[in-house]
Order: C-alpha cells, then structure tokens, then sequence
C-alpha cells in the first residue's frame, strides 16, 4: 500500500473546493470515518463505484459489485478487511482456487503484518484464529457444517469471483455459504459483469437481507481491439464507434472497412482451385506463410515472433499471449528460444536470474533436471515464460512475481490465467478463437472473451489497454465484433443438493427446514422467476380458454363434446394413415435389399423418379441410400424418402467392371441403356407410383364407429356448426398449449427440494439417514466432501479399505479423486494384484449404486477412474520424481494438483473411518504423500 499522504496539505493536483463542497465533504467523511481513514491510504482518488460499495458495508448492508476486470473491485473487499480490524470483528476472505487464495494472503500480509492474517486453503493451515483469515470457500462449507468455533466473531465475508458458482463442478459450494452464513455476518461478493446482476442481488437481498447492488460498467483504462494479419495491427472496429472514454462499442457498431475487405479477399483465394503456397513464401519462423489471394494481395497468418517484434516496436508489452493449450504454450517458449528472442536488458536479465535462483533453487536438483529448470530459467531472462496449470505452483507463482516486477514482458498462458490472477498486462492477445471445452473445440464465449481481453490495461501504469487477435483463415470480422461488444452473459446458478450436503443440512437443520432452505437456492430463485412468467402466459390462455368456449355454445348441444368426437374420427385417420406408412416403409426397405446393381427400377417419387439403374444399393443400418444413374442422365444417391412403396426390377443392365456415376460419358452411356430397357414396356410400369395401402380392417371398422357417432349427436344438424366449430378448435389448441405451460410449471416449482428428497430417499435405503435423524452410517458421509461421496462412505461401510497398507489405499483412493482430463487418455496403469482388485470391487459397488439412483431419477456418481493409480501407488512407495511423472507422462503441476486433492481426500476419509484400520493407514498415506516438490508446491 503506498505511504499516505499529509493530510493537513492540501494535494497540489486537487482543484480548491468552494464552502459548500467542504462542507458536503465533511458530511460525508463524518458519516464514513473509517472508509476516509481507509481511503487516505490510497495515493489516488478511488472510482464511484468503490466509494458507493465500500460506504455500504460501513452502513452495514451487504454489498455485490459487478465490475470488469481491472476495475478494482478488490478495494471494497479489502475495506471489510479493514473495517474488521478497526472495530474488533473477524474477516473471512474466500477465493475459488488456492493460487488466488496464497496471493490475497500474501497482499494482505504485506499490509497488515504476518500476526493479522491466516490462511486456510484444504492442505495449508496457518494462523488459522487470526483476525483475518484467506481461505478457500470449500473450507469456509466445511466449518460451517461442522459449526466450528472459528466461525465466533465472525463479521464479513469476501466472497471474491463469486461468479464462479456457475461452475458446474464447484459452484454449488458458494451458494450453500451464502445460504448457511448466520445473519450477523456481512457478505461482501464480488463478480465479473454479468448481464443479471440486479437478478442476483435481489436474491442475496432475499437470503441475506439489506444488500446493495453496484454495477459498474465502464473500464478505469479504455480498451481497444485490433486484429494482427501479417505484421499489420489493424483496428477491428470503425475509429468513430470507439468510445475513448470506456474503451468498449456500442452493439451492432462497424466494422472496419479494411478487415472487411481482407475477409473478402481471404475469401476469394479459398476459391482458387490452386491453393498450395508458392514456393519460397514461407513466413518468418513461427507463422505458417502467407497465401496468394484473388486480388493479388496476400493473406498472412501471423508468426509468433512477428507479433512479439510487432508489440515491441509499437511500446505495447508486457503482453499475455492466451493459447489455450498447455503444449501451445510450452513450445511458444521453446519457438522464443530458438529464435534467440531477448526482451530484457543486461540489468534486467540479471535481476531475473538472481529471483528464480533465489526462490526456485531451494527444491532438490534432482527435481529440477525432471522440472525443466534451466530452460525456465534462460527463458525467464529473456523475459518470456509460460503459465498453466501443468506447471508446479512454484513456478507458476515465479512466473506471477517476475511479470509483477516488469522482468518478464512476455507470457504464453492458458484461460486460467484469467481467473483472479493479479496478472494485467498492457496487450492482451488471442491466438485462436475456439477451445478445447472438455468434451470437445467450442467457440469462446462474449463472457469468456471479455473474461480474458479485460487483464489488458493496467491501472495506474497504462492510459489504454489493447486486445489483439491474431488473423486465421476464414476469419468473420462481423463475428469477432460481436464478441467484442455483447454485453449479455447471465450469471446461471448450477446449485444442486449432494449426499454429503444431505446428510449435514438434515444433522444441523432437521429434514423439513433442510429443505425449506435448499428452497432459497440461486438456482430455486431463477426457476420461480422463470415460472412467474410461465404463470402470467398460463393465466392468459386460462381466460381465452373461457372466451373460446362461450363462443362455441351450441343450443342443441354439447359442442365441446361433439368437437371432441370430430377430433377422435382425425386422431383414427391419421393413425391409420401413419400404420399404413410404418408398414409401406418396412416393404420398401425389404424390397431394396433385394436389388442388385444391373437392377432397372422405376424410383417412384421424389426429384428423381422415374427409371433408374442400380449401381450400388447402398445398404447400412442406418436407411438404406441406393446409388442409381437415372434416364436423364443423373447420378445421384436416393434415400427412403424417395421410396414410399416398395419396388421391383423391371429389367436388367450388364454393368461395366467400374462404374463412375461423376463421369459424364458413362452417365450418357447408362442412361441411353435405361430408356432402351424400359421402352416396349406398357406405362403403367414405367410410370412413377405412390399408390395407397388399403386401411387396415380394425382400424377402418374404428374409424366408420367414430363417424357414426359424429353424425348422431345434436349438434351436427346444428345451422351454425361449422362457425361453432372453429371456436372449438381454437379452444382445443389452446388447452393443449395450456397443458404444456401447466407441465412446465410443476418441473420446475421446487426443483432443487424435489430432487433433495429423492437425495434422502436414497439414503434412506442405504441406511444413512433415518426419517429425520442422521444415522452413525451417515455420521461418516457427513465429513467425505468429493463427486463419489457415496462410494467412499459404502467401500468405508462394507470394509472394503481395512487391510490396505497405506500405499495400497493411496492407489485405491485416487480412482475416487481423479478424472482424466480428456477421455483418449485412458485408464492409465493400476499396480496389479490387492490394487486392481479393490479397484473393481469399487467399480460394482459403483454401478450398484447407479441402479438406485436411477430408479430415484438421479444421475450424480461417476465411474471410478484409475488412471493416477499406479502413481500415487509409488510415490507413497518413496520413488524419485523422475521415474513417477515420466512413467505416466504427467507434468509436475498435475502431479502436484493430484497429490494434493488425494491428500486433502485422504484426511477427509481418516475423519471420516474412525473406529477402523483405515484412519491410521489413511493418516501414514498423508505423510507420504507430503514429500519434495508436494510438500514445497
């Protein structure tokens, strides 16, 4: 925090304010004492928004601030902290990941001083009854289920990236802590912009009383967009659409005429038939070249170090090159390398080289050789590194540190990066536009790419930032502007009820309350605003329902009744017809596996009816797709659409060996032979034909009953029946739609707490919970926080883990933690012999309980997976770095990562088996796990 100014002299920069002004300042600080004690500390003027949200949390509302990235939202978030410490109250501050959670303490150590602040992060515990303390929001769940003694004093809470409850693996974590936190205690949540943020305020408003919506939209450090083809930076938006002030555009604005022009060149040359690059025009190293395009021009696909040279000439580093792929990113460097890129000057380079020895150097060298130290190291002198989840936390953390210090200018990253990482950066570029999304390459979002560009523009150091996309072929413009300027990307809860969320809310609140509060849900409050509009459509077709059936009133009658009956003689007839089709189709598809090529046909419907030669009949499961050369000379593949009747050969071609029906001499050939073949035959056929299939006997007996009660009811002598008549079928439409609203409204009235009961209905049968008590079963689920609680809990209940040696366990227990990234990376090898064996015993245990959870519509456990097995198997054992993550082709941060939940989900199961042989094994599989690079990372 900078050194506070004097504040008996006045600024020099500050106008001298009239008596009116002092005054309402004296007003307002005087309201305020210790935000204007706060805010003093600030060697610049705070933005409204801060100012509005930080006087809110002094007046004791609670407060959400929407701001983008790089507004400074943080600062309301750091006054709580102050605010705690000023009147004797404790601060909780949570993140969503670790590394945000180790920088926001070491940000608030740094002002506030080491005996002030703890951190609590799962595998971290320090000073953990400080006044302060950092934590991940799964440990702020966790001591709130366990009503821990931590909680007393307790006054706020930061809630930083609390948009991440939309997280589909993590997010329910956030709303259940806003749900549970007592009400004395002041939230304070901080999110990206959303386009709902009224939406989520006014449910924080409903769960946790007085809280105050702020939204800022404007940047602090203006934005602009630009677009890298070749080694020319172009502007993606039209100059005079620009706000300068903001830095973003209007929705719909223009695009720039000359990218559009690039487009349509680019376009053009995708056209030519030749589209092989001429010899000898290869880009620099790094760019795939350039192509000759319609106009002459060329289309170049930037190199990395072009853009590098680009951003370096124009003043725009230090930049953040987002690649979206760990191995983009590392050979990004090696490509920087070998290019012998050097960004940093001889004082510079020095400075670097003595941080990364001075805090890398500790770990093993033997470690190091594994890690990649010295490339890291010769790249960090050079200004240029990589940042991704595959690297160790040290490193990462050293990236963060020397980009920091102005050191490293260049950074290769992954999205990750983007997520609350104090990273800005003055250029934010974008090689691709499309990521791998788990389960397959999707397009980024607007929300995704206003996420990533908003790191560009630091506060205090740059007047405007830039975001740069690099040019690809078949590039839209339009579609990149879109992006740029959509500003709607709603904040969608992804909340649902666990087993272990079951069982503690039923142990602390009792079953009925449990549900009452599961009720209060983001994700109920989104569903019932849903069906408020669902109910207001449902109550205007209820009143037109009435309208259209006064209108249809008939003096001899019950016309309802009659247009009821009308209704069932339409329902038989189309039933009979869609029989007769059903039945036309099975004779049809039958008849086609019979032709043989050589086989002339009349195709009987369709654009290409009439006769026909097989060349290929084209037979799969799929439907059945003949090939044929018609009379006119076509070739063409037919499909069952074009065969609504059955058909017969009504001649007999000899083929040539190779038919080709692309070439258009055997075309003519065929087609001559065709017309030859079916010329003395009679028309009747040679004519297409899709005659009707008789009624079936019991349906045409249904449908003459239908009718005859039609005609004998009142109403069909009735004058007016046809008017009448309209009305009815207007009212029966609109009962249908009516029905459907009426479906639509029950799914989703009480949701979440329907799908809470079926959570207990299967615990019931487990013997986890019993009505409204947890049982001594369910004691040990309560402290199993993981995606296969329920598994864990079963194999700990039937004893499946007892005589495991630790390292034994630390194999099995890692098939319950870890997911492989992708699912071509297999199942990994499993140790062999008690290992496997107990694996596939967890694996039945599994799918016996996805039997019942089908049986109560439930769909939450995944397999077991034991792709890390083998490696949690020997690094339990004592084995050397070097031969566990090459055996398996792991990176050190995934390593890391997975140790480190396996040691985290290890302690839960210790807590959670007392009373039998595995807490001990589960407590020694702790201590080995924490060893080298685990331990230091």
């Amino acid at each position: 925090m900078s050194q506070r100014p004097d504040p008996q002299r006045p600024d020099p920069q500050e106008p001298e304010l009239g008596p009116a002004e002092r005054y309402a300042a004296y007003r307002r600080n005087a309201r305020h004492p210790v935000f204007t004690d706060f805010a003093a500390g600030y060697s610049f003027g705070l933005d409204e928004f801060q100012v509005e949200g930080c006087q809110a949390v002094e007046e004791g509302d609670s407060v959400l601030v929407a701001a983008p990235t790089g507004a400074g939202k943080t600062v309301v978030g750091e006054f709580a902290v102050h605010l705690a410490l000023e009147t004797g109250r404790k601060c909780f501050y949570t993140t969503p990941i670790k590394a945000l959670s180790n920088q926001k303490y070491h940000d608030l150590v740094a002002r506030y001083g080491v005996d002030q602040v703890g951190l609590l992060t799962g595998d971290t515990s320090i000073n953990g009854e400080a006044p302060v303390v950092v934590m991940t929001t799964e440990v702020l769940r966790n001591m709130l289920y366990a009503r821990s003694r931590t909680l007393v004093g307790l006054g706020f809470v930061v809630m930083d990236e609390v948009h991440y409850l939309a997280d589909r693996s993590r997010g329910a974590v956030w709303e259940e802590v806003i749900i549970h936190l007592p009400d004395s205690v002041s939230v304070v949540s901080l999110s990206a912009t959303v386009s709902n943020a009224e939406e989520f305020g006014e449910w924080l408003s409903t769960v946790r009383g007085s809280t105050r919506t702020i939204v800022a939209e404007r940047r602090p450090v203006p934005l602009f967009q630009h677009v890298m083809a070749g080694r020319r930076l172009l502007d993606l938006f039209a100059s005079s659409d620009v706000d300068a002030a903001a830095g973003f555009v209007r929705e719909g604005a223009p695009v720039n005429e000359e990218l559009m022009k690039l487009a349509r060149d680019d376009w053009a040359s995708s056209r030519l038939k030749d589209r092989r690059t001429p010899k000898g025009a290869r880009g620099r190293q790094g760019g795939p070249g350039s192509r000759n395009v319609g106009s002459g021009r060329r289309v170049w696909i930037p190199g990395r170090i072009d853009v590098i040279d680009a951003l370096e000439r124009k003043n725009l580093l230090p930049a953040i090159d987002f690649i979206f792929s760990r191995a983009g990113c590392d050979a990004a460097v090696k490509q920087c390398l070998d290019a012998n890129l050097r960004l940093t000057t001889p004082e510079e380079r020095d400075e670097a080289i003595a941080y990364v020895e001075s805090t890398l150097g500790v770990l093993p060298a033997d470690d190091l050789q594994v890690l990649g130290y010295h490339d890291f190291l010769d790249a960090a002198s050079r200004g240029i590194a990589a940042h991704h989840a595959g690297m160790l936390p040290a490193f990462k953390e050293c990236v963060e540190e020397l980009y920091l210090r102005g050191l490293v200018k260049m950074v290769f990253a992954t999205e990750t990066l983007a997520l609350g990482i104090n990273m800005p950066a003055r250029t934010v570029v974008l090689e691709k536009l499309s990521k791998w999304n788990g389960e397959t390459h999707a397009d980024i979002t607007p929300g995704e790419y206003t996420q990533l560009t908003g790191r560009a523009g630091r506060r205090g150091l740059d007047i405007e930032g830039h975001a740069v996309v690099l040019w690809q072929p078949g590039m839209n413009p339009r579609e990149l502007a879109g992006l740029a300027s959509t500003r709607t990307y709603p904040l969608r809860s992804s909340f649902r009820p666990s087993y272990n969320m079951a069982v503690n809310l039923v142990h602390s609140y009792g079953r009925h309350r449990a549900r009452e509060l599961l009720e209060m849900s983001f994700a109920q409050f989104q569903a019932d605003r849903a069906v408020v509009g669902l109910a207001r459509q449902l109550h205007k077709a209820e009143d037109a329902l009435g309208g259209y059936a006064e209108a249809a009133q008939c003096h001899l009658g019950d016309f309802m009744e009659y247009a009821a009956l009308r209704r069932r003689v339409s329902e038989l007839e189309k039933s009979a017809s869609r029989a007769r089709r059903t039945d036309r189709r099975e004779e049809a598809a039958a008849s086609l596996e019979r032709l043989v090529p050589g086989d002339v046909i009349v195709v009987p419907a369709g654009k290409f009816a009439g006769p026909a030669v097989i060349v290929d009949p084209g037979l799969s499961e799929q439907g059945h797709r003949p090939l044929v050369v018609t009379a006119e000379r076509q070739g063409r593949r037919l499909a069952m659409m074009d065969f609504p009747v059955p058909v017969e050969p009504v001649a007999r071609l000899r083929l040539p060996k190779r038919v080709d029906p692309r070439n258009p001499h055997q075309r003519k050939d065929l087609a001559q032979a065709v017309r030859e073949a079916v010329r003395g035959l009679p028309a009747s056929v040679t004519r297409p034909r899709a005659e009707k299939a008789p009624v079936e006997e019991g349906a045409a007996r249904a449908i003459a009953a239908a009718r005859a009660r039609v005609r004998e009811h009142p109403c069909h002598g009735c004058a007016d029946r046809e008017e009448h008549s309209r009305w009815a079928e207007r009212h029966a439409k609109l009962k249908k739609d009516a029905d459907l609203l009426s479906a639509r409204i029950e799914r989703r009235t009480n949701t979440v707490a329907r799908t809470f009961d079926r959570v207990c209905e299967v615990l019931e049968a487990l013997g986890y919970l019993d009505a409204d008590t947890v049982t001594d079963r369910g004691r040990g689920l309560m402290r199993i926080y993981s995606d296969l609680d329920l598994v864990a809990a079963e194999a700990l209940r039937t004893g499946l883990w007892d005589d495991l040696t630790p390292a034994e366990l630390g194999a099995v227990l890692s098939s319950l933690v870890y997911e492989a990234r992708r699912p071509e990376d297999g199942p990994g090898a499993v140790p062999g012999g008690v290992v496997t064996e107990r694996i596939d015993a967890m694996v039945r245990l599994w799918s016996e309980l996805e039997v019942l959870e089908r049986q109560h519509r439930l769909d939450f456990l995944r397999r077991p997976d034991p792709g890390f097995a083998w490696t949690a198997y020997r690094w339990a054992q004592g084995q050397d770095l070097d031969e566990v993550i090459t055996r398996n082709d792991q990176t050190a941060g995934d390593f890391v990562r997975q140790m480190k939940q396996l040691i985290d989900f290890a302690g839960q199961i210790a807590d959670a088996a007392a009373g039998t042989p595995v807490r001990d094994s589960a407590r020694q599989l702790v201590g080995l796990l924490r060893r080298g690079i685990v331990a230091a990372g």
